[in-house]
């Protein structure tokens, strides 16, 4: 798959990727910790990468499970997870869209926290979304994440602005579907609109419990507030946490996250 070869190539780059835009990464932890169950739960890490929130939530007390379509984040993640001396109960190396080996109503927690961007199909990303509830408990907590429509604009905006009017087709194309074709330097992509999130997650069986835009009000113009520290940095982490809840920014962000409880 274009998406494995992509993330094979690029696994350590993906560890210090959340390194660098620390907003996303400390609003989305906070609300997993605000909506998992108290630790020691079992959470699946669908997606995860090279572990970066399995590691975390590991070292909060919870027992962690890695599933990542790249062999590559895999290795990234063990030998991270050694140097933070936690464990996690396994690292799987599987497709999001097919998890038949793994139990149903076996997790208090799933996260899918990357597969949702690269599924160009509305069929696959509803496989995606119903075999991450399938495995989930009754009552438990789904943690996805959606990147926004408007965010590879605003990324060209300020690494490449030229882009707008020598692609003026393809633009129009990303802007009115979501579907970014062309392997660039990112691997293909699916652009989520704000309002399609609740309604398709509904239609897999979820109660929606939050919507958060994850940069907040910062997004492309974090670089500073996220060299912080200390309190400036928690002063910023807790506006954009705040904010970020507001549905008039979720299209502001270059990150959806939702949470959503499956039904009893």
């Amino acid at each position: 798959m274009e998406a494995e070869a992509f993330y094979d190539s690029v696994a350590p780059q993906e560890w210090r990727r959340l390194g660098k835009h620390r907003t996303e990464f400390a609003v989305s932890l906070r609300t997993m910790l605000e909506f998992l169950p108290p630790p020691p739960a079992f959470v699946l890490d669908i997606g995860g990468g090279p572990g970066r929130y399995s590691i975390a939530l590991a070292e909060h007390g919870y027992e962690v499970t890695l599933l990542d379509l790249s062999r590559e984040n895999l290795k990234v993640a063990r030998q991270k997870a050694e140097e933070a001396k936690v464990s996690l109960v396994d690292r799987i190396h599987a497709n999001a869209m097919d998890l038949g080996h793994l139990a149903s109503d076996s997790y208090d927690g799933v996260l899918l926290m990357g597969p949702l961007y690269h599924l160009l199909l509305h069929e696959e990303r509803v496989q995606a979304i119903r075999e991450a509830a399938r495995v989930l408990n009754p009552g438990g907590r789904l943690f996805a994440a959606f990147i926004t429509r408007y965010a590879p604009f605003r990324v060209a905006s300020v690494q490449n602005p030229t882009w707008l009017a020598e692609n003026p087709d393809y633009a129009r194309q990303v802007l009115e579907t979501g579907i970014a074709d062309r392997s660039t330097r990112f691997a293909q992509a699916y652009y989520v609109h704000p309002n399609e999130v609740v309604p398709l997650m509904a239609s897999c069986g979820l109660h929606a419990l939050r919507l958060t835009g994850c940069e907040g009000v910062v997004a492309e113009h974090e670089n500073k507030v996220n060299e912080l520290e200390g309190e400036a940095w928690e002063a910023w982490v807790d506006l954009n946490y705040r904010l970020g809840q507001d549905p008039t920014l979720y299209g502001a962000s270059d990150h959806l996250f939702y949470v959503g409880e499956k039904d009893r």
